[in-house]
């Protein structure tokens, strides 16, 4: 799939600051637009249905991966989520530009299926301070917290895959690193094309 909008996929261990530098970022680029993913589990929080994700239940689940409905699926920690095809396929075609927050597996396989794709990793700057931010979350128990960094360590070995990696050590710098690679993409040549093309007949250059 080639499309004029560009689809940035991030991934990061849990606690890593994933969510909250992508959230940040929407707030100061509104050309960039959230994928929703459907998952397995329940709700947190004050998560909603089709805000955050779309929870659906296993056998809805089942019925999309048999219609061949997902871009990618996997399983994390315990549960299964899915990036829809057609919600990929319906932004981009229009130009707009997405940013999709997954685990490690199912980035890799949007990268085969959509090679532009932008892969972004984020990581924590240490490991003590990966189980600082998980128990100030508040949110797992130890024995889930335990399940997460053990997971971890397969994660952060899978940062060598993507195309971009950002330390989140401060959030502000991490935020800026995020904001240079959207930007970036966005002077390549064929996009300046695209985007300005206008100029670039001005100028006959083909």
């Amino acid at each position: 799939m080639d499309y004029p909008g560009q689809l940035y996929v991030i991934a990061a261990p849990s606690g890593a600051g994933k969510s909250s530098l992508v959230k940040a970022l929407m707030e100061l680029d509104s050309r960039v637009h959230p994928s929703i993913s459907h998952t397995t589990r329940a709700p947190r929080g004050q998560e909603k249905h089709g805000r955050e994700y779309y929870f659906v239940s296993n056998s809805e689940f089942d019925d999309m991966v048999n219609k061949d409905a997902f871009m990618e699926w996997a399983h994390v920690h315990g549960q299964r989520y899915g990036t829809s095809k057609t919600t990929i396929q319906d932004l981009t075609s229009t130009g707009t530009d997405v940013i999709l927050e997954i685990d490690f597996q199912g980035a890799l396989q949007i990268k085969r299926i959509f090679n532009n794709a932008i892969l972004i990793f984020i990581l924590p700057p240490s490991w003590e301070e990966l189980r600082l931010r998980l128990e100030r979350r508040g949110e797992d128990s130890p024995d889930v917290i335990e399940l997460r960094l053990k997971n971890a360590q397969i994660e952060v070995a899978q940062a060598k895959e993507f195309d971009f990696v950002i330390i989140n050590e401060s959030f502000d710098r991490a935020l800026f690193d995020l904001k240079a690679i959207v930007h970036a993409q966005r002077l390549k040549f064929a996009a300046q094309r695209r985007n300005k093309s206008a100029t670039f007949a001005a100028l006959n250059i083909s």
